[in-house]
């Protein structure tokens, strides 16, 4: 792959390992994600065309893997299955297991307890899902399906800035960005107010 298109904020790299499309021919960056996208059209379909029930949105451990596998699993191999690898983000890959456990944990009690509103919960849900960054890739849109997905099961719209993130276009990505680290350091309002707008 000849692409060598950087998008600020994006983990992505150019390693192919793993694509499980037609690997004769040579995908610009801008095709992978072409193809990325429709995959994620259908778990959006499955969760968001109507307020899922808890049944199939469990937000438990192994949902969080199924729903990375059902973004991701048409084009990756890797899709849905926890990273071995160090990125530039994240937590130690020997930390990964251990830290999105603790945020099912942290997430069933907040939920559960009604610690905070609807869109915090889903604020540091998100937070903590990229702070983590659990896979390879996808990390970014996995973390965001996972909170539209717990704002439409609470009966709230989900949000639409964050669509085509990894468009340099997109005029929410730096505040995007400048929101997650103002959350690094524990000030949520920022991606408060950006899960609030549902426009």
């Amino acid at each position: 792959m000849k692409d060598t298109t950087k998008i600020k904020g994006a983990t992505y790299n150019d390693d192919i390992s793993g694509l499980l499309l037609d690997t004769s021919k040579q995908y610009t960056l801008q095709e992978i994600y072409f193809y990325e996208a429709k995959n994620i059209t259908k778990a959006v379909l499955k969760y968001l065309s109507a307020k899922p029930d808890k049944k199939i949105a469990t937000f438990t451990f192994e949902w969080f893997l199924q729903l990375h596998l059902e973004m991701f699993g048409d084009v990756w191999d890797w899709a849905g299955k926890l990273r071995q690898i160090e990125l530039s983000i994240g937590v130690k890959a020997y930390l990964v297991s251990t830290e999105l456990k603790k945020l099912v944990d942290d997430f069933a009690f907040w939920d559960e307890h009604k610690s905070f509103s609807v869109v915090e919960i889903a604020s540091r849900l998100h937070h903590r899902a990229v702070q983590i960054h659990p896979f390879k890739n996808g990390n970014g849109r996995w973390s965001r399906m996972l909170a539209n997905i717990y704002l439409k099961q609470n009966g709230l719209n989900p949000t639409k800035w964050n669509e085509n993130l990894l468009s340099k276009e997109n005029p929410h990505r730096d505040d995007y960005i400048q929101a997650l680290k103002f959350a690094d350091n524990g000030d949520y309002s920022k991606l408060i107010e950006l899960q609030s707008n549902t426009i």
